[in-house]
């Protein structure tokens, strides 16, 4: 369960820790104008709370964190120029060690009053459905808002010896899902309330191709409609050396 920082709902820029308040921006009417330099100060601060006094925000990493940051807070004129949908999820993908675990874990304490999502290794998936069976992919293919950590790096899913891609089964559930969810009502030609909480957010070392190549064209088709890519240059390299 995480533990989001204490905050006002009618002040949801002002955030709480440890009796320290954080304010993010400045509200206008019914909406909160962030400052993006307010924003790496208090995700430096939270950042150590949670990884230790050794947690850096690097200098390079500023642009990534800066599109990230407007898809949380659902600016969407700003995302509108990086190409991001905000009614979409995210996968962020980069090579090993870049941080992007660290992000996902991070970032949702920006926003406390949106609903979070629970960050799930792909591993622990498909462990899960070797010892269970099919009922995980039910599970996780479900209405609940995850964040799928490391995909790719899980193996290859066996239940009773018969051999299952489970990560792709589970995209292609959640597809289904988010579909449906996200066509408008023919009544009011507005988008169904629920369709939101369907939302998929993923982290990965893998490119569009070696999606394809694990999972298929099926899942890298469906993935496109599903998600915002946001990626660090390949050359990034390992902070935790």
């Amino acid at each position: 369960m995480t533990t989001l920082p204490k905050y006002n709902p009618e002040t949801p820029h002002i955030l709480q820790e440890g009796g320290v308040e954080f304010t993010l921006g400045k509200m206008k009417g019914d909406t909160i104008l962030y400052d993006f330099p307010k924003m790496l100060h208090y995700l430096s601060v939270k950042g150590k709370i949670l990884f230790g006094e050794k947690f850096k925000i690097y200098e390079e990493d500023h642009p990534i964190i800066y599109q990230l940051c407007l898809y949380f807070i659902k600016d969407q004129e700003s995302c509108a120029k990086f190409n991001i949908d905000i009614n979409k999820g995210l996968l962020l993908s980069g090579p090993v060690g870049c941080g992007k675990t660290t992000l996902m874990k991070l970032l949702r304490h920006l926003v406390p009053h949106y609903r979070p999502y629970d960050l799930i290794p792909t591993r622990n998936i498909v462990f899960a459905f070797n010892n269970i069976g099919y009922s995980i992919i039910e599970q996780y293919g479900n209405n609940h808002f995850f964040c799928f950590d490391d995909l790719g790096v899980e193996p290859e899913g066996k239940h009773y010896g018969k051999d299952c891609n489970v990560m792709g089964e589970i995209l292609l559930s959640r597809y289904e899902r988010f579909l449906k969810y996200r066509r408008p009502k023919r009544s009011r030609g507005v988008c169904h309330p629920e369709w939101s909480r369907r939302v998929t957010h993923i982290t990965t070392n893998l490119n569009a191709e070696e999606i394809e190549d694990r999972y298929g064209n099926r899942v890298r088709s469906r993935l496109r409609e599903m998600v915002n890519v946001i990626g660090f240059d390949k050359n990034t390299k390992d902070k935790r050396k």
